[in-house]
């Protein structure tokens, strides 16, 4: 995806064209939220399929292997999605991957607080369709729509003791940790010991939530921070790079173009054309 941000709508119509022919299971390379207002899910994520009925809200995070088929019921189907780059709210992205690592749909109730998120979408809708949308608008009406969904996730946590497993707790502290701390130059074992275990035990944990190591997490977070100051900053290559712990430009550029594909002076010009 291209875009920072992107919404749309599917309807009955776009339901029973996707449907008709599914997409394989896949990896995004962006986050991806679906508010299911009418209709059906069929949602292929953590190797297994479940159906979802709305109202609901599905999360999928960026490397997740998933497939989502909207479907029709009673010939309807109303589904928001929203698709963003993890560097458009940079400061909540790790915060959703802790919570959602294995809650990715959340049954919903038509209440207020969903009314108020599909509110949020149509306006989010509306701000993109403006000659010039304002992406801190979208960014702050975005956060909005997580807050709610997380108020409902939390009465829904509270009823489920099985999501009070140990290798949870152990995952949602890595990333307050990983917070205070992604920015030295302090690998895998730094974290174990902070939480109490082997870097062998921490990897392993890690390859069972999100198939990926601690390692690939930790490079991740600091890529997150450094596409922000790229954006965000005028200061130079270098000095995001020591910032976040690269003590050489060149291992810095070589991880980034790595996890990116595009070197920071090139990922920075192109989000300056963007922006212009």
């Amino acid at each position: 995806m291209d875009q920072f941000f992107k919404i749309y709508q599917v309807d009955a119509v776009e339901a029973k064209k996707i449907s008709a022919s599914p997409d394989s299971p896949h990896i995004h390379d962006f986050e991806e939220l679906i508010i299911g207002i009418e209709g059906k899910l069929d949602h292929f994520i953590d190797f297994k399929t479940t159906n979802f009925y709305a109202p609901f809200v599905s999360f999928i995070t960026k490397g997740k292997v998933h497939r989502a088929i909207p479907m029709v019921k009673n010939g309807r189907c109303d589904f928001w999605v929203i698709r963003f780059k993890s560097e458009f709210i940079p400061a909540t992205t790790f915060q959703l991957y802790s919570n959602y690592h294995n809650f990715a749909n959340i049954k919903m109730q038509r209440s207020n607080c969903f009314n108020r998120i599909v509110a949020l979408c149509e306006m989010m809708s509306g701000e993109m369709q403006q000659p010039v949308p304002d992406l801190s608008v979208i960014n702050h009406l975005l956060s909005a729509i997580f807050i709610m969904v997380e108020s409902e996730r939390k009465k829904i946590m509270e009823a489920d003791e099985t999501i009070q497993k140990a290798q949870s707790v152990t995952f949602r502290n890595f990333f307050k940790i990983l917070e205070e701390n992604y920015h030295r130059h302090v690998g895998v074992e730094f974290y174990a010991e902070k939480l109490f275990m082997s870097a062998r035990n921490l990897n392993l944990i890690f390859q069972h939530i999100l198939h990926q190591t601690v390692t690939e997490m930790i490079e991740i977070r600091k890529l997150i921070e450094a596409k922000n100051l790229l954006i965000s900053t005028d200061k130079s290559v270098a000095e995001i790079g020591a910032a976040l712990g690269y003590s050489e430009k060149a291992y810095f550029s070589a991880v980034f173009k790595k996890r990116s594909g595009q070197t920071p002076t090139e990922f920075r010009d192109e989000m300056k054309k963007l922006v212009s």
